[in-house]
């Protein structure tokens, strides 16, 4: 009994469909176009208007991934672009530093009264008990062991071992088995430098109690070991007290900066041996 209702009522429910169908055909819209042929047609459109929405949607996501590719690749190049001009940047600045050092080290050359031969620093001693370094020339270009090394802040130290043909290693001032003779420029107080583990990293002995000595007087050298020249720069006076004994304790900041360091001054001849009463006047 339910089936014939339910199947009766389908059966209706089709015919009032059809029956509204046949006459949308037969009435027309104010337009003067068959009323289910509008109905139609603003069905359509909205739906095709849905899917070009849908589309131009999509194509624009596609589009900006591409888009976004490529700025991805030009912030690649760029960045490539920026990092090779940065290194051109550091080639030139280390250029100019070569290039003022070695202005430096031809006016001191021109200034100095002595036979000297240039050298490029080419390598340095990392080991901290032991300063050195090793300069581009050698036996061939004539220098000779002990050697004196100067550079246009100061002196450097001097040249140790037998040179090879092409290379030579220098022993810096402040290595903690250097020794140089030094004096106070201002009062020609006369003593011996040596080389030690602190900061800063050289000392001045033998210098009585009763010496005029103050802090910032510069110590050059006094030639009494007979290897550097006379009157080089070597540092200024740091600290000094009275000492213990009879001598004061001083602390010398040397001139040079070792760790920069690329091109030096070897000293050809040998001073000649001074007594030290002499230098010390």
């Amino acid at each position: 009994m339910i089936d014939i209702r339910r199947r009766t009522g389908y059966l209706l429910a089709t015919v009032i469909v059809v029956q509204i169908l046949l006459i949308s055909v037969q009435v027309n819209s104010s337009s003067g176009a068959p009323l289910i042929q509008t109905v139609t047609f603003g069905l359509f459109s909205r739906v095709q208007i849905g899917l070009s929405d849908g589309l131009t949607g999509l194509r624009d996501v596609w589009t900006g991934y591409f888009a976004l590719q490529d700025v991805s690749k030009d912030n690649v190049r760029l960045r490539q672009e920026i990092a090779s001009l940065k290194l051109r940047l550091q080639e030139q600045g280390a250029m100019v530093r070569r290039n003022e050092s070695l202005r430096d080290l031809l006016a001191m050359d021109r200034s100095v009264d002595l036979s000297t031969v240039a050298a490029e620093v080419i390598a340095g001693d990392v080991t901290p008990w032991f300063r050195t370094l090793t300069i581009g020339r050698g036996a061939a270009d004539g220098i000779q062991l002990d050697s004196a090394v100067i550079a246009p802040d100061g002196v450097v130290g001097r040249v140790v071992g037998q040179p090879a043909q092409g290379a030579a290693k220098v022993q810096l001032i402040i290595d903690r088995n250097a020794a140089i003779g030094g004096m106070v420029e201002r009062t020609r107080v006369g003593g011996i430098v040596n080389g030690v583990e602190g900061n800063p990293p050289l000392t001045m002995n033998y210098v009585s109690n009763l010496s005029d000595v103050q802090v910032g007087d510069r110590i050059v050298t006094s030639s009494i070991e007979g290897i550097y020249p006379k009157g080089f720069l070597i540092g200024y006076i740091e600290r000094v007290q009275r000492g213990p004994n009879l001598y004061q304790e001083i602390q010398v900041r040397p001139t040079v900066d070792f760790n920069a360091l690329e091109h030096v001054l070897v000293v050809m001849e040998l001073p000649r041996m001074q007594e030290f009463g002499q230098s010390s006047q």
